[in-house]
């Protein structure tokens, strides 16, 4: 198996909320506008990375793991029959719309594909910028339903500012937005099963009120108060969210500093924060500002040599999770 690690162009998206600073702060080479996502990781058939480095070059990610072997999924991923994970920058110009997803049980019964939960790394956002995250207080059913209906769902939820360096762990069942001027890096698993609340009465480009699908969100929405948030601290190794699909730490590098990747999963790698240089044996890759880069396992050793900060992302650890789950 090919062990050397790799870059990777993302797929592009456009939706109507987006910005432009994943072009103009973070070096992403796109025609499209607004330039709302970039899914640095990604196997989905709504849009693959493609690796940018190697002998693979050109090829699509799952291309290039078929070429590999699944071997250079880990251990981790025997239990899954998909490749588990999808990674995202999100530029978030405008509010997006108050939305939730399902459970593995239900989206695969209804829509044919898995789940999402997800987490959000805050990477910028703008003075008084704030996300929706669940609801403020233990609400019925039907008063769920009836503040969609008059227009009054935001006064139920809970309003959180944020700032640099936060993170929201986001269970499939919690209702959420993204509010505007914020630019996160979500690390999720591979689905893109969306139910959409409510869209503040927007239009589409071609003049037509987005669709909702509040009976799907009624049935899947946790109606519970939203847990606790916790603090991140600002250690230069931190975890940032632990569940049975994700383990996703931030790492600041100062000067230079030794990761390993071991055979229970691949290891995502997005700069966050000024340019790195990673050597491996047998060779090195630059990597800057808001690229991504894949290590398959048992990659091994590898130095990180710059001032910079990254974001590392693998498969969780279904048996052995801490008490973690809370962020």
């Amino acid at each position: 198996m090919n062990k050397k690690p790799i870059k990777l162009l993302p797929a592009f998206k456009d939706y109507l909320w987006g910005g432009e600073k994943l072009r103009t702060h973070y070096g992403k080479q796109t025609d499209i506008s607004p330039l709302a996502e970039s899914w640095e990781l990604s196997t989905h058939k709504d849009g693959q990375s493609i690796v940018a480095s190697g002998q693979y070059m050109g090829l699509s990610l799952s291309e290039y793991i078929e070429k590999i072997g699944k071997d250079a999924l880990g251990k981790r991923a025997e239990r899954f029959d998909y490749f588990p994970l999808l990674i995202k920058l999100i530029d978030a110009k405008k509010s997006l719309s108050v939305q939730v997803h399902p459970s593995d049980e239900y989206a695969m019964r209804v829509e044919g594909e898995y789940g999402k939960s997800e987490m959000w790394y805050i990477v910028d956002c703008d003075e008084g910028a704030f996300i929706y995250y669940g609801f403020s207080r233990d609400v019925s059913r039907e008063e769920y339903e009836s503040a969609i209906k008059d227009g009054t769902l935001t006064s139920i939820l809970n309003a959180v500012p944020v700032k640099r360096g936060d993170a929201f762990y986001i269970e499939a069942g919690t209702v959420h937005a993204i509010g505007a001027g914020i630019l996160i890096c979500e690390i999720q698993q591979n689905s893109n099963t969306t139910y959409r609340v409510f869209d503040f009465n927007r239009r589409d480009k071609n003049g037509n009120l987005r669709e909702l699908h509040i009976d799907k969100a009624l049935e899947v929405s946790n109606l519970k108060k939203s847990p606790a948030i916790k603090e991140i601290s600002d250690e230069n190794e931190v975890t940032l969210a632990l569940c049975e699909y994700f383990e996703v730490k931030r790492l600041k590098v100062d000067r230079e500093s030794e990761i390993s990747v071991d055979g229970e999963s691949f290891l995502s790698i997005i700069s966050i924060d000024g340019d790195a240089k990673l050597i491996f044996e047998g060779g090195e890759l630059d990597i800057s500002l808001g690229e991504s880069v894949f290590v398959p396992a048992n990659a091994g050793k590898m130095m990180i040599k710059g001032k910079c900060q990254l974001i590392l992302s693998r498969i969780g650890d279904k048996y052995n999770l801490e008490d973690f789950l809370c962020i």
